[in-house]
């Protein structure tokens, strides 16, 4: 049974946090579906990731609805397309991950933004809605450029 992960950033945006997660998730063999609420996020994020940092740290990737999907370690998504139930999930911009592929993945990461009280609001119901649901969670701020556990459900 998996986990959700909240991540409150404070010292700079999701994109900044995703290689850390990305290159952690490779390294316990993990494949991720990043998702996000629309379509041209997502896309955005596709063609950031293709400029994100040298050559030899490219994090290999692909947007849904390719002939390589099944292929892909790392699967762009958009809430609405569907979900390959991968075994690490990470949502973005307040896309919803549900209890039932929480407690089936090894792991769920919920990042938002600390600066925007909608994106806390939200992550604030989520958070009530996947431990209510039984499902484990932990929840991350930064402090002074370090993360630092602050509740566990």
């Amino acid at each position: 049974m998996g986990a959700a992960f909240f991540y409150h950033l404070t010292d700079g945006p999701a994109e900044e946090l995703l290689p850390q997660l990305l290159k952690l998730a490779g390294k316990q063999g993990w494949r991720v579906e990043i998702r996000g609420r629309a379509a041209r996020a997502m896309d955005r994020l596709d063609a950031a990731l293709w400029r994100m940092g040298p050559p030899e740290s490219f994090l290999a990737h692909g947007r849904a609805g390719g002939a390589q999907d099944a292929a892909q370690p790392i699967l762009l998504t958009a809430e609405g397309e569907p979900a390959p139930g991968l075994p690490c999930v990470i949502c973005l911009d307040g896309a919803e991950a549900q209890a039932e592929e929480v407690q089936a993945a090894e792991r769920v990461c919920i990042l938002f933004d600390g600066f925007d009280e909608a994106a806390v609001q939200a992550a604030r119901g989520q958070w009530k809605r996947l431990t209510r649901a039984g499902c484990a969670a932990q929840y991350w701020a930064q402090e002074n450029g370090r993360w630092t556990k602050k509740a566990e459900g």
